[in-house]
């Protein structure tokens, strides 16, 4: 039983979720490096409708890519997770992302993605393996 004082998960994800809403990626950051193991919401947060939310979380990772590399591949299995998701926005976000940690084996997933059903998450796999051969 959770104390009255704790924060469950999915009520953090939220807050998480809302200040990225609200432009605070800077406060997340923080969080993500306090607390690596936020990493593996990586994918439950993109899944988040909001525009914004997702937009912060490439920022978010850009971010921490400079400052944290060696921990940003923690969100890899959340990403692979997304890559057999049915919407092709998931399947997208999930490439942008993978492609924002740049390591081989994020690359890897991203070429396995290559032959995506969608038109615009292959367009997505092409610029990132442009930036990132």
């Amino acid at each position: 039983m959770q104390s009255p004082n704790t924060v469950s998960n999915q009520e953090l994800k939220r807050v998480i979720a809302d200040f990225l809403d609200m432009g605070h990626v800077e406060n997340i950051v923080a969080m993500f490096r306090h607390e690596p193991r936020y990493y593996a919401w990586t994918g439950d947060l993109l899944r988040d409708e909001r525009f914004s939310v997702r937009l912060g979380m490439s920022v978010l990772f850009e971010e921490l890519r400079e400052s944290h590399t060696d921990h940003v591949e923690r969100a890899i299995p959340s990403l692979v997770k997304l890559l057999d998701a049915e919407e092709p926005l998931l399947r997208g976000e999930a490439v942008s992302i993978l492609g924002i940690i740049g390591s081989d084996k994020a690359l890897a997933y991203v070429r396995q993605q290559h032959d995506d059903p969608s038109p615009r998450v292959r367009e997505v796999v092409e610029l990132v393996l442009q930036e990132k051969p």
